[in-house]
């Protein structure tokens, strides 16, 4: 388990180095579709042929044309968060989400954007979802993750039953994010791999982003639906004082970008 003071030192130094700039990735194309239950997939490329552009550096994307239409060059950024939001708003869960959203993220000093991406890679804001390998929920928890986490069934709700609610779902993956942030000395991609592949695929891989398609995919459109919910310039923890909280002033370093080539994903610990 991490070390509380470890975790605390970096909260203090770096606001947890979420408000990174995310260099190449703000130039990614975002792929995605709506499928026939309303909830919206993501991925940084065309995976199948149900994906359709979605979003490309200099476009905006208009909620009312559908996925794939996004004939408007020069999108002021606000416009493609606002679309992104639009699109986020017509999920059945996205009340109860958004709250939870905005708590973890004044609790845990994390940008409620780079969450928002985070669950929108994930899940799609369906709380209902379940992956193929088990994750759970908004944020797709495995549950021998949220355990670690003090998530456990009862008598009146299993532990399954719980991973299907935004709020104890949302408060148990935000502080797992944290700690992996901590874990991997304030790397946003690190811990971004390490949500998707595990810790011990991403210390295996020399504590760069793993050899996997999937995990490289996976770190490329959480960065991307980041970048266009929140632009780089505005990335700056601030203190109730106004300064840029532990940076004197200096907004934070560039995310380093590591991704090797492709395989296969084998030990995800929180996959589609």
């Amino acid at each position: 388990m991490i070390e509380v003071s470890r975790i605390l030192r970096l909260l203090r130094l770096s606001g947890l180095s979420l408000l990174l700039a995310a260099g190449a990735a703000a130039h990614a194309n975002i792929y995605g579709y709506v499928d026939a239950n309303g909830t919206a997939h993501f991925a940084a490329e065309k995976v199948d042929e149900r994906y359709q552009l979605f979003f490309k550096e200099g476009q905006r994307f208009d909620t009312a044309e559908g996925l794939g239409r996004a004939p408007a060059l020069g999108g002021a950024p606000g416009t493609r968060a606002a679309s992104l939001i639009a699109l986020f708003e017509k999920a059945p869960n996205w009340g109860s989400a958004s709250s939870a959203l905005k708590t973890a993220a004044a609790r845990h000093d994390i940008d409620v954007e780079l969450l928002q991406a985070l669950v929108a890679a994930e899940s799609g804001f369906n709380a209902q979802a379940i992956s193929p390998k088990g994750a759970i929920g908004l944020m797709q928890l495995m549950p021998a993750t949220a355990q670690r986490y003090g998530v456990r069934g009862d008598a009146r709700r299993t532990l399954e039953s719980k991973l299907h609610d935004p709020q104890i779902n949302i408060a148990a993956g935000s502080r797992y994010l944290r700690d992996l942030i901590a874990m991997f000395d304030g790397s946003l991609e690190l811990a971004l791999a390490a949500y998707n592949a595990g810790e011990g695929a991403v210390q295996r891989a020399g504590n760069r982003i793993p050899d996997y398609r999937e995990t490289q995919n996976y770190v490329k459109t959480v960065l991307a639906i980041y970048a266009h919910l929140k632009p780089a310039g505005t990335r700056v923890t601030q203190s109730r004082t106004g300064a840029a909280r532990g940076t004197g002033g200096r907004a934070p370093a560039r995310v380093r970008m590591e991704l090797p080539a492709a395989r296969p994903a084998a030990d995800a610990v929180s996959s589609d």
